[in-house]
């Protein structure tokens, strides 16, 4: 139990991390990237970029969250709901300054993109088992 717990605090902490880094490097690869996130007007590069940073940060957070807890558990799945669960209130209060389909893309693939970062990490332990074996 205590692994599990620690494998979601790891996930959601590597979320943050991991989003982080990314987002720099939105700031610097995409000119007045800075500037458009005190205004939220983003342009269609700047919201698929957006999308893609929390895709990439999900994905390796669940990885995180498998890699550290119990081998079958729903920890990535809790991770990821957890991290819903923080980023809705925030979209519904931000609901009209974006389309409804950049919502939805950022919102419904959250907890499944953890559970796809975990399962990658255990179809790739349980390929190395099968090898040494």
């Amino acid at each position: 139990m205590w692994r599990m717990i620690a494998s979601v605090i790891c996930g959601l902490v590597t979320w943050a991390v991991v989003v982080t880094i990314l987002n720099f490097g939105l700031r610097a690869a995409i000119p007045d990237y800075h500037a458009a996130e005190a205004t939220l007007q983003f342009t269609m590069a700047m919201k698929l970029g957006r999308l893609i940073e929390a895709a990439m940060s999900s994905i390796a957070a669940g990885a995180v969250v498998a890699w550290i807890g119990p081998t079958k558990s729903w920890a990535p799945w809790v991770a990821g709901v957890i991290v819903l669960a923080m980023f809705l209130p925030v979209h519904v209060q931000l609901w009209s300054k974006f389309p409804v389909w950049y919502h939805l893309a950022f919102l419904v693939p959250l907890a499944p993109l953890f559970a796809l970062g975990g399962s990658m990490v255990r179809r790739r332990a349980m390929h190395a088992e099968a090898i040494t074996a």
